[in-house]
């Protein structure tokens, strides 16, 4: 069940992961923190960003954006610093990448990584694109 965040732990996975998120994706996740979107042809869960303020959320959102990213890096194929943001439960990733204009900061634009074969397709401008 996502609950809204504070803006400080997405500043956190920020800093760990060494970018910043887009504004729309800030934002949509400051209000729930997590939960699911829809694609034409897959279901997604979200991650959410690590929030630390008591024991309860620790456990909710121990499947966190930051850890989840590290992971997929791992992955053979996975595009070098891309931040993946939700799962299909199958092995595919939806991610963010870098914005050409300013690599210090994701691009509002949604893309599926999928695993089996390591390709990119881009899906929808922003978060707010993708329906709940």
């Amino acid at each position: 069940m996502p609950f809204p965040v504070d803006i400080k732990y997405i500043v956190e996975t920020e800093k760990e992961l060494n970018i910043g998120f887009p504004e729309k994706f800030r934002e949509k996740m400051m209000l729930l923190n997590g939960g699911e979107v829809v694609t034409e042809n897959d279901d997604w869960n979200l991650f959410p960003f690590f929030d630390k303020s008591d024991s309860k959320r620790i456990s909710r959102t121990c499947d966190h954006i930051a850890l989840e990213t590290l992971n997929a890096r791992k992955w053979s194929g996975f595009p070098e610093n891309a931040v993946a943001i939700a799962a299909n439960g199958y092995g595919d990733l939806l991610i963010l990448k870098p914005s050409m204009h300013d690599a210090s900061v994701l691009d509002e634009t949604i893309f599926i990584w999928y695993h089996e074969n390591g390709t990119i397709e881009a899906i929808a401008d922003a978060i707010d694109e993708l329906e709940e």
